[in-house]
């Protein structure tokens, strides 16, 4: 089961509300959720496949959050690698220097 997240409200609670209630009870909440229609640890790889691609910086929480849903060191390797091809090698090395971290914590 995915974990309750609380991020949108915590952050953004005050200044953006109708946004922290989509981020946390939609998203997380309902999507994350549908464990019977594909594993959190399928869409970690997704998600962070995605994040990957954009080079934006929730990268990093989705990969802990991947660890978290036990994606393994070897399968973060592996797709990071696959996609270096695709997305360049620029965001690879970027994405490597997280992982690294990361996995090696």
């Amino acid at each position: 089961m995915a974990e309750k997240q609380t991020a949108g409200r915590d952050n953004l609670g005050d200044f953006a509300p109708k946004f922290a209630e989509l981020n946390d009870d939609v998203l997380f909440g309902e999507v994350w959720s549908r464990e019977d229609k594909m594993s959190a640890h399928d869409r970690s790889l997704i998600t962070v496949a995605s994040l990957m691609t954009q080079g934006v910086p929730q990268l990093e929480a989705h990969m802990k959050i991947a660890k978290q849903h036990g994606v393994t060191k070897d399968e973060m390797v592996e797709l990071i690698t696959h996609l270096s091809f695709y997305t360049g090698w620029p965001k690879a090395w970027s994405a490597f220097g997280l992982a690294k971290k990361i996995y090696t914590d």
